[in-house]
């Protein structure tokens, strides 16, 4: 349990840097993003791509996390610039 905190807020903070003017803020929020970022990054490389091993929140998994991540907070600028009138 603590390891996959520790992976969220790793992930999320590493995704953080690569996409610019996101509005995610703060430890948690970050750390939630990092987390269903994982998720995400494990449903696209081990179900979708058939890559690496069925443990969702392993150290290896730090790049798909990052992957998910990234695409997760790009999902959510994109949803937030199309409520702005």
């Amino acid at each position: 349990m603590i390891g996959a905190l520790i992976l969220g807020l790793v992930a999320g903070g590493i995704a953080r840097l690569f996409v610019p003017g996101n509005k995610v803020e703060g430890c948690l929020p970050t750390m939630a993003t990092g987390l269903g970022g994982a998720f995400l990054g494990w449903l696209i490389f081990t179900k979708a791509l058939k890559i690496g091993d069925d443990d969702i929140f392993d150290l290896g998994g730090i790049i798909g996390a990052v992957v998910g991540s990234v695409l997760l907070l790009v999902a959510l600028q994109y949803v937030s610039s199309r409520r702005k009138p």
